[in-house]
C-alpha cells in the first residue's frame, strides 16, 4: 500500500500529535494550574494504576547531538484512570506528587472524549501560552548574558 500526503496513517518522526501535546503541557503545569483545570467536582473515574512514584534516567547529550551521557536520575510519579465513558488517561510528572498525576490523568482522559468542552481545551491552550512566554523569558534574560569571543589580528 503506498501512503500519500492525505493519508491518515502517514506519521513522520517530528510531527506531533494534540495528545503529545497536551500531555506535554500538563506535565510541566504545577498542581495548581491542574486543579483549576480539573475544576471542584472530579469527574467518576477509576483507578487503573494508583500514583506510584519511581526514578528514571536522565541522559545528556555533550553539545546537544554529541555523545550520550547518563546525567543522573530523576524521581518521577504516573498514574492511569478510565472515567465512566471508557477513556483511559495517562500521566507522568516530575516528582512525587500523586494529586497532580491523578489530576492529570483525569484530564488526559476528558481531553481524549468526545464530548470534551471548549472551555477545557482553551484553558489547556491558555497554559500552554503561558510556558510559552515563560521559555521566551528565560531565554532573553540568558541571552543577556551571552558572551561573543574573537581574536584581533595584528597587523605587521
Amino acid at each position: 500500500m503506498m501512503m500519500t500526503d492525505t493519508d491518515p496513517g502517514k506519521t513522520a518522526a517530528c510531527e506531533t500529535t494534540a495528545r503529545q501535546r497536551w500531555l506535554a503541557i500538563l506535565a510541566r503545569a504545577s498542581r495548581g494550574e491542574i486543579e483549576t483545570l480539573v475544576g471542584a467536582a472530579l469527574p467518576a473515574h477509576e483507578i487503573l494504576k494508583a500514583p506510584e512514584t519511581g526514578t528514571v534516567m536522565v541522559e545528556g547529550r555533550a553539545g546537544g547531538a554529541g555523545r550520550r551521557f547518563n546525567l543522573g536520575e530523576a524521581t518521577v510519579t504516573r498514574c492511569v484512570v478510565r472515567l465512566e465513558n471508557g477513556a483511559m488517561g495517562f500521566s507522568y510528572a516530575l516528582g512525587r506528587d500523586g494529586r497532580k498525576a491523578r489530576l492529570a490523568a483525569i484530564l488526559d482522559a476528558r481531553l481524549q472524549s468526545e464530548d470534551a468542552d471548549g472551555a477545557l481545551l482553551a484553558g489547556v491552550a491558555q497554559l500552554a501560552a503561558t510556558q510559552a512566554a515563560a521559555r521566551d523569558l528565560a531565554s532573553c534574560k540568558a541571552a543577556t548574558t551571552k558572551v561573543d569571543f574573537f581574536t584581533l589580528v595584528r597587523g605587521a
